[in-house]
Order: structure tokens, then C-alpha cells, then sequence
């Protein structure tokens, strides 16, 4: 049993597979109609998303006009992971992102591991986007004049803690007059719910609306997704171009004063939000089979769109931090506020309006990627033949696509943005350090895979080791208590950090690893590494979880478990 989890599955296989449509007689294969320019703006749509509307201010808030190099370091870290997602991607241009690519790198475990994470990824991550846009919206309308009914616009924890804390407030002599108006709403909401059976019926309409919309819209096909998301791209570029320009007009330079007022660790506050703006190049590579020239266009989609994303949030960042002192921007819709600030109305409503349409943009790419790494899953045998079922008339997988939306839609109409955001962040960050040491293994075969596109060979057998004692004396003079902090139960993501990244050294030492994918792989793990403890024990039951429904279904019905099929 040992040897049948790790067996790996052939390029030469996967791409018959793919070739063959879907191998089980379901209807035709996916539609070949992409570019580069089309995969480049799915990158834009789903990295310039609610990250450049929201998450921006609260970064800058914690870090200051510092908060840049975040932003920098973010897109690094990525950027390394995005040559090793582009060598795959050129080598095996099929759909199924990073499981497939652990599938020839690793073995089938690795490959359910990362499928099972993914879903994580996708799924919560949409999640996410949906109350987000759903909060946008609701924003807008009240603007408008045109307000619903708050039991309609949110979860039911969210109005019941605003309930309890009006509640508490007024218990405490205070008038309703003058209040937050948010907890008033959540207050509001909690007190005009219709109740059944004692149960307040409280839901986010709006966040299930726009699932079903998107859903619609992928579900129809490919290329009235691309036209969808090209069309929300250059109206998003354009504002932001406009943000850009106008606030450069208003930046006050003594704001940047001091640079980093919170320090290296007020910077790394924002990680998890800074990240999950950065995650949706990855989501490129689950079109591969849409592509018409996957090998060359799929490694300039995710490259280009990258660059474009990280000038865009370093001038964003500048130009806020500019306009108005960093402790200002702790607020949900900060470039609106700036222009408020500035009496800037018709701008400001720009702005606001425009978030509506670069969220909706992000699901729209997420919605696209989840149902083509289950379509793969399934090809393999370690999902049901139904997930692989592709459409007759529209060429896209069917059921994977309602199901997606349902898994998405339903629990957006219940859950906290709070409680999601963060398990994408590391979810992600786990399929970056897998695929950059999938490129490893790729390295250290005799035969290497031939590819139109390879990650730069630079020998790292003294660099990092070097890169790495650094860092450990940097610490040690500059955070003496940290590795004290590691042996704590709140600080063992970083003790975990800290063991692979000297197994890493020993092993790029002797074998003499590209140092490209070993920078990729540690960076993205030390991103990892900064989440919370509390998180990465729900990411570990998670995957604990994966592992019972693939050793109760997936190993038996696994391809590669089937008779005739040989160990290689």
C-alpha cells in the first residue's frame, strides 16, 4: 500500500487523458480559445480584487508607507512560486493546477493532499469574495438611497454580536443617537429578522445573488467568461489608473515621514491580508486546456499579470499613505475615503462602485478554477465520474461547475468574512511551497521533462546556506526572544519554519538545488509560518479530514489501484 500512494503518474499519461477529452464518455473536451492577453487579465481579475479596495487600508494602518515592502516581498515570494507554477504549467499544460503538478512530482498522497487543500483555497476563498462584494453593494445602494433590509445583508453571528453590544451600550446609559452606524445596522437587523421556531432567519442575499450570476456565466462557457472578465479588467485598470493619478496630485510627502513607523513586525501584521490579494495567478493555470498555445502563453500570463499587480498596489500604497496619515486608513473602503477626505465626491463614488466590479471579477476566476481541478480529480478515479462531465453545448464541466457554486453560495449566506479569510491565505501558501519543490524533484531527474519554459538554473549549494546563516545571526542579535517564542505553542509554526528550512539547506548543499525554487519554497513557507497557531491547527484538521475521504474513497477507486496497472 506504501508504494501505491507515492506512484506517480506519467506526463506521457496525463496529457492522453486530456487528449481523450475526458476518457469516460462524457461528451466532448474543453474549448481551446484563450490567449496570453485573456490568461493575463484572469490574473489581473483575480489579484486586483477586494485586496486594492479594503485590505490595503488595514496594511497601511499596521505598517505604515513600510507597508510597500510587504507588498514587495509578497510579490517575491511569489514571483519565485510563479516561474515553478510556469515550468509545470509548460510541461504539463492540462488542467488541475498544482495537483496535478504534485501528481507527477510527488505521487498520488501529495496530489489528493494538495487537490483536497485546494478546494480549500477556491471554495473558501469565493466564500470570502461573496460577502465582500455582497458589503460593497449593500454600501452602494445605501449611497443610492435605496437601502435593504439589514436582516437580508448579513450572517447571523455578525448581527448577533452587533445586537449584544448596542444592547450592552444602551444597558450602560447610552442613546442610539451618535453610534456606530454599523452596529446599528447589525442591531437592526437582529430586531426586524423574521424568527421561526425561536431562530432569527437572518442571511446575505446579495452574496448568494452574485455566486448564481457568476456561476451562470462560467457555466455557459469559456469564451463569454473571458469577454465577462476582459470587459471588468479594463474598467477596473482605468479607474485605478484615474485613482492613481489624481491622488499623486494630492500627496502630502511629509505623510511618508517616518517611512516604517511600526517596524519590521507592524509590517508583517498585513501578511495574510497582502497575500490573499496575491493568490489568483495560480488560478491561470487550471484553464491550461482552454489555452491555444498553453506551453508558451500560460508562463507570460502569470508572469505579466504578477508585475502588473505589484506596481499597481506599490503606487496605491505610495499615493494613499501620501494623501492622508497612515493611522487614518484603518477603515473598510480607505481609497473612497481619501477622495471623501479631499472633497472629491464624483471620484470617491467612482471608486466605490468600481470595487463592485473588481470583486465580482475575482469570483468570477475562482469560480472558473475549482471546477477544473475536481474535473482532473476525477479523471484520476479519485473523484466520482460525474465530476468530469463536460457539457455537450458549452464545452465546460457541468456539474462541477452548479456544485461549485452551490459549496460557495450556500455557506455565503451564513458565514463570517473573519472566519475565511485567513484558512485561504495558508491553504494557498501550502500548494506554492509544493509546487516549488515539485520543480526540484523535476531537477534532479536523469531525464528531465522537456519544457518550453524552465526555471532559471542558478546553484544554490553555498548561497542559501550563506542566505541562511544570516538570517539565523540577524535574529538572534535583532529578536533574541524569538527563538525562545518557538517552543511555545503559539509559536510553532515558526519552529516548524526553522527545521525546514535547515533540512532545506543541507539538502540544496549536497545536491546542489536551483536556487530560484528554494528562495520560492522557504519564502512562501515563512508566509505560512506568520499565520496563527489557531489557524494552522484548522488547516491540519482540514487536511486530516482529506485524508479519511481519500483512504475511504479515493485510494480504492484511484486509476492507478485499478487492475492491469503495473507499478513503475
Amino acid at each position: 500500500m506504501s508504494n501505491s500512494l507515492f506512484r506517480k503518474k506519467s506526463i506521457a499519461t496525463i496529457l492522453k487523458d486530456a487528449e481523450d477529452g475526458l476518457g469516460d464518455g462524457h461528451g466532448a473536451g474543453l474549448k481551446k480559445v484563450l490567449g496570453v492577453k485573456d490568461l493575463t487579465a484572469l490574473g489581473v481579475a483575480a489579484v486586483i480584487g477586494a485586496g486594492i479596495f479594503s485590505s490595503i487600508g488595514k496594511a497601511s494602518y499596521d505598517g505604515g508607507p513600510g507597508v510597500i515592502f510587504l507588498y514587495i516581498f509578497t510579490a517575491i515570494a511569489c514571483g519565485f512560486a510563479a516561474l515553478c507554477y510556469a515550468e509545470f504549467a509548460s510541461t504539463v499544460p492540462v488542467a488541475g493546477s498544482a495537483y496535478t503538478y504534485s501528481y507527477v512530482a510527488f505521487g498520488e498522497i501529495f496530489a489528493w493532499i494538495i487537490g483536497w487543500d485546494l478546494l480549500m483555497e477556491y471554495a473558501i476563498g469565493n466564500i470570502a469574495v461573496a460577502i465582500s462584494w455582497s458589503d460593497y453593494f449593500t454600501n452602494l445602494l445605501d449611497k443610492a438611497g435605496m437601502h435593504m433590509a439589514d436582516w437580508l445583508t448579513m450572517d447571523y453571528a455578525t448581527a448577533h454580536s452587533g445586537f449584544e453590544k448596542v444592547q450592552a451600550l444602551l444597558a450602560g446609559g447610552a442613546g442610539l443617537t451618535g453610534m456606530d452606524p454599523t452596529d446599528l445596522s447589525r442591531y437592526n437587523a437582529w430586531l426586524q429578522a423574521p424568527v421561526f421556531m425561536g431562530l432569527h432567519l437572518i442571511i446575505d442575499l446579495p452574496a448568494l445573488l452574485i455566486v448564481a450570476l457568476i456561476t451562470y456565466v462560467v457555466f455557459v462557457g469559456i469564451r463569454e467568461s473571458r469577454t465577462a472578465n476582459n470587459i471588468m479588467v479594463g474598467v477596473k485598470l482605468a479607474i485605478i489608473f484615474v485613482v492613481i493619478v489624481v491622488g499623486a496630485y494630492y500627496v502630502n510627502p511629509d505623510n511618508w515621514s517616518p517611512f516604517t513607523p511600526t517596524g519590521f513586525g507592524g509590517i508583517m501584521k498585513g501578511v495574510s491580508a497582502v497575500f490573499f490579494a496575491y493568490i489568483g495567478f495560480d488560478a491561470i493555470s487550471t484553464t491550461a486546456e482552454e489555452c491555444k498555445n498553453p506551453q508558451r502563453d500560460l508562463p507570460r500570463g502569470m508572469i505579466y499579470s504578477l508585475i502588473i499587480c505589484t506596481v499597481l498596489y506599490v503606487a496605491l500604497a505610495l499615493v494613499l499613505t501620501g494623501m492622508v496619515h497612515y493611522t487614518k486608513l484603518n477603515v473598510g473602503d480607505p481609497l473612497a475615503m481619501v477622495f471623501d477626505a479631499r472633497g472629491l465626491k464624483v471620484i470617491s463614488g467612482i471608486v466605490a462602485g468600481s470595487a463592485i466590479i473588481a470583486t465580482a471579477g475575482v469570483l468570477l476566476v475562482f469560480q472558473l478554477g475549482q471546477p477544473r481541478i475536481w474535473m482532473s480529480m476525477s479523471r484520476d478515479g479519485l473523484l466520482p465520474k460525474i465530476f468530469s462531465k463536460i457539457h455537450p453545448k458549452y464545452g465546460t464541466p457541468s456539474f462541477s461547475t452548479i456544485l461549485t457554486g452551490c459549496v460557495v453560495a450556500i455557506p455565503a449566506l451564513f458565514l463570517n468574512l473573519d472566519v475565511v479569510l485567513a484558512l485561504t491565505s495558508i491553504g494557498t501558501l501550502f500548494a506554492f511551497v509544493l509546487v516549488c519543490g515539485g520543480v526540484l524533484v523535476l531537477q534532479q531527474q536523469p531525464q528531465r521533462p522537456d519544457s518550453k519554459f524552465r526555471v532559471p538554473y542558478i546553484n544554490g549549494r553555498y548561497i542559501y546556506p550563506l542566505l541562511l546563516a544570516a538570517s539565523v545571526v540577524l535574529t538572534v542579535f535583532k529578536a533574541p526572544d524569538h527563538f525562545r517564542f518557538i517552543f511555545t505553542h503559539e509559536g510553532f509554526p515558526m519552529a516548524i519554519f526553522w527545521v525546514v528550512a535547515l533540512i532545506l539547506g543541507v539538502y540544496t548543499f549536497l545536491r546542489k538545488f536551483s536556487l530560484i525554487p528554494v528562495l520560492g519554497l522557504i519564502s512562501c513557507f515563512y508566509l505560512m509560518a506568520q499565520e496563527s497557531h489557531t489557524n494552522w491547527l484548522r488547516f491540519l484538521i482540514w487536511l486530516g479530514i482529506g485524508l479519511i475521504v481519500y483512504f475511504l474513497y479515493g485510494y480504492r477507486k484511484s486509476k492507478l489501484n485499478a487492475p492491469g496497472n503495473k507499478m513503475p
